[in-house]
């Protein structure tokens, strides 16, 4: 391979790449082709059936989701990094779930944006190699693009594509993060992953509101992270009970992921929980003000829903939880918030608390409603 003038040995230069990555904090790297398959076909059915909702962005920019080289020309490499993110003094998910008072907060949002701590590194191993090799064509990409991610981290050897849509690795489960490298270097790619889900469908039985609807399928317009963060208006009232007091994403079809037993604490002091996000009372939050929802929340990637977002959340994980006085207080607090979005979820809550009047009254709604309890991990299937 040559760049410029100089003659490079691809091959060496792949474990280089590779081992940069490990040094600037990445727990694995892959190359792929800029090639995605029958990708983009199924994401062409995928937004033909409207299950993106809301996210008009991704019909919009289908066609540079679908073509690397269209959305960065000269591509013909994709390096794909893999970052651990789950912060080893959490308090347990499960806990927290099973805790109605408290907010259970998606454990990849409990410390800094991820956005920003994988772009700057991924910005240092592109460096790193231009270093090596001269200046070269790339762009680099911390889901901030029309990027088909978990496809590419599939191609490059990261790992697979889970019945959950998520990527899934044998040794790290799916608590990670994923960024891309989009070059013009023919380096030489790896051998994709091959999936090890088998028969599991473990995933797809515990999701609270039945948004996986067939293995590989996820109806976003179902899917409690859609609702709580990329959904702007109201979220519908028969979904609202199925929350729980999931504020803002939701973990429950990698809690229950039997390959996560492997999923490993992360290493990045980035990732490490902030104010309290890990096990914080509902009504704590609901107090907060807007000064402290923007003053607390910088550098986290929950500051991006937005303050009438944040409340309109945690008021239906309160009408969710027990009818404390507490609780009460604090919706009633809110009754009349400026937000038309917030005093209509505020009212919602106050109703759902005085019909079940208690926490069992409310356990008992979720069932009627068919929510499903978070299950324990499963153990691993054996690889197909």
């Amino acid at each position: 391979m040559t760049v410029g003038e100089r003659r490079i040995d691809r091959g060496r230069l792949a474990a280089q790449v590779k081992a940069w990555g490990r040094e600037l904090g990445f727990q694995a790297v892959g190359i792929a082709e800029a090639r995605l398959g029958d990708a983009p076909a199924r994401l062409a059915e995928w937004l033909a059936r409207g299950f993106h909702g809301e996210m008009d962005y991704m019909a919009r920019r289908a066609a540079l989701r679908a073509d690397p080289a269209a959305l960065h020309p000269g591509t013909h490499r994709v390096i794909s990094a893999r970052m651990d993110y789950l912060p080893p003094e959490a308090a347990g998910a499960d806990a927290v779930l099973a805790d109605g008072a408290k907010a259970y907060v998606s454990r990849y949002a409990l410390g800094r944006d991820y956005h920003k701590v994988l772009r700057a590194r991924l910005a240092r191993l592109a460096q790193r190699i231009e270093a090596a090799v001269g200046p070269f064509g790339y762009r680099v990409f911390t889901d901030s693009a029309p990027v088909m991610e978990v496809e590419l981290a599939a191609r490059s050897g990261i790992g697979w594509r889970g019945k959950h849509t998520l990527a899934l690795s044998r040794d790290a489960g799916s608590f990670f993060f994923l960024g891309e490298i989009y070059t013009d270097l023919d380096l030489p790619a790896d051998a994709p992953a091959a999936a090890h889900c088998g028969s599991c469908t473990a995933c797809i039985d515990v999701c609270p509101t039945r948004a996986i609807v067939a293995p590989y399928v996820l109806d976003a317009r179902r899917c409690i992270s859609y609702l709580t963060i990329e959904l702007a208006g109201p979220i519908p009232v028969a979904l609202r009970p199925l929350l729980g007091n999931r504020v803002y994403g939701c973990d429950d079809c990698q809690l229950v992921c039997p390959w996560n037993k492997y999923a490993r604490p992360s290493p990045e002091p980035d990732f490490r929980v902030r104010n309290g996000l890990d096990a914080a009372e509902l009504a704590d939050l609901f107090a907060w003000s807007r000064e402290d929802f923007e003053n607390r929340m910088a550098g986290s990637a929950i500051r991006r829903i937005g303050y009438e977002r944040w409340l309109r959340n945690l008021a239906v994980g309160l009408g969710n939880g027990p009818a404390s006085a507490r609780a009460l207080a604090a919706l009633g607090a809110r009754a009349e918030d400026p937000s038309p979005l917030v005093r209509e979820h505020v009212a919602w809550a106050l109703r759902r608390l005085s019909r079940d009047g208690n926490r069992d009254g409310a356990k008992d709604a979720r069932h009627r409603e068919g929510e499903r309890p978070v299950r324990r991990r499963r153990e691993a299937p054996r690889p197909e």
